[in-house]
């Protein structure tokens, strides 16, 4: 085989993407590289629903608690570090496989991004404290102002893109968008490697995504969730901890809500948070969907393509 493959294997939280990797890289004697943007975090293992001790032994995988809750890690920063893991995975392999939900990490394996100048960690910290002080809105409303563009693209619910965008429009004085790749002739990281993507979407019914998240959540808390969630309450200002799950048991925490509640919140924002991770990807027309059972079918269209 000449040609280089990256097969990508995207989709909504708990729609199955960690089982059908693992069986495809079994197939393919491969690797997998995480693009979920809160597994690579040591300290989080329950509530990101982390691959499984034995799933993690069945394949080599690779950004999966490989950095602390403490350290800065953008998505920049995912992409230098993944494209120079896949220079050297490719010089003995001929496929790669990508699995993962965080969209934005995908793009960065697929389109890169400029350099983005370090920001001071001040500024950061006050866009941090004013989400603490006031909730999301003042953020949103002054992402509008300082940039429309990214204000329209990204998921505003999603506190740490919102600080991302806005500690690099008032560290930098320049829009976020314009750090974004938008020439479509300059080559992508994975043309520089001389690599062709592979991208596959794996989704079901609403009905069957929904009773997924939902005995998912069920199960985390019976694992000891809420546990872990108290082991990082007091690093909730850190970005990776602005996030679902972990949000809701700090309201618990703090005796805003009371469990159930907190759960059923849990609940619920996972399931819209899965419908937005489908609308990024349908917008991007180059994947072709499966469901997880067809696990042959994915396999003979890979085989196809590959030929």
């Amino acid at each position: 085989m000449d040609s280089k493959f990256l097969i990508i294997i995207a989709g909504p939280t708990a729609v199955g993407k960690t089982t059908i990797a693992i069986q495809l890289a079994k197939y393919f004697n491969t690797e997998i590289i995480s693009a979920d943007s809160r597994q690579i975090f040591n300290e989080l293992k329950i509530g990101v629903a982390r691959p499984s001790e034995e799933e993690l032994k069945e394949v080599k995988h690779h950004f999966i608690a490989n950095k602390s809750i403490h350290d800065y890690f953008s998505a920049g920063e995912y992409e230098r570090e993944v494209i120079a893991l896949m220079d050297e995975l490719y010089k003995t392999k001929d496929i790669v496989i990508l699995c993962g939900g965080t969209g934005f990490y995908i793009n960065a394996i697929l389109n890169g991004f400029d350099e983005i100048p370090q920001i001071d960690e001040q500024i950061r910290a006050d866009l941090n404290q004013l989400y603490l002080d006031a909730g999301i809105e003042p953020l949103q409303e002054k992402l509008k102002e300082l940039d429309e563009i990214t204000f329209n693209e990204i998921d505003l619910q999603n506190t740490q893109r919102v600080i991302r965008a806005l500690e690099v429009c008032v560290g930098t004085g320049q829009k976020f968008s314009s750090f974004k790749r938008r020439n479509e002739h300059r080559k992508s990281p994975l043309g520089d490697l001389g690599v062709i993507p592979v991208k596959i979407g794996l989704n079901v019914s609403k009905e069957q995504l929904h009773h997924n998240i939902n005995t998912r959540v069920d199960e985390m808390m019976r694992n000891g969730f809420l546990e872990e969630a108290k082991s990082v309450c007091n690093f909730r200002s850190h970005n990776a901890l602005q996030t679902v799950g972990y949000k809701e048991l700090f309201d618990y925490i703090d005796g805003k809500i009371n469990l159930p509640e907190a759960v059923e919140l849990i609940k619920l924002h996972t399931r819209q948070y899965a419908k937005r991770q489908l609308t990024f990807f349908n917008k991007h027309k180059d994947y072709t969907w499966f469901e997880p059972k067809q696990v042959s079918a994915i396999i003979s269209f890979i085989d196809e393509v590959i030929k």
